[in-house]
């Protein structure tokens, strides 16, 4: 299944209605990891890819000195 088949058959099943935005970071990060393992299982690698470095981008940053 291509990246695209993949987006038009989830644009279908989720019609028009857009989803709220995450309350937390954590919820965006569940989101996200949902996301990749469906990419994963789907072999959708270029999807997966960007859906790795949003991950990496969403994760929280602990500074020496500071709590998240």
């Amino acid at each position: 299944m291509t990246m695209l088949s993949l987006r038009l058959s989830r644009a279908l099943a989720r019609g028009r209605a857009e989803p709220p935005p995450p309350a937390s970071r954590a919820d965006l990060l569940v989101t996200l990891l949902r996301k990749r393992a469906a990419a994963h299982n789907a072999g959708a690698d270029d999807l997966e890819l960007l859906l790795r470095n949003q991950i990496r981008w969403a994760l929280p940053i602990q500074r020496e000195g500071t709590e998240d």
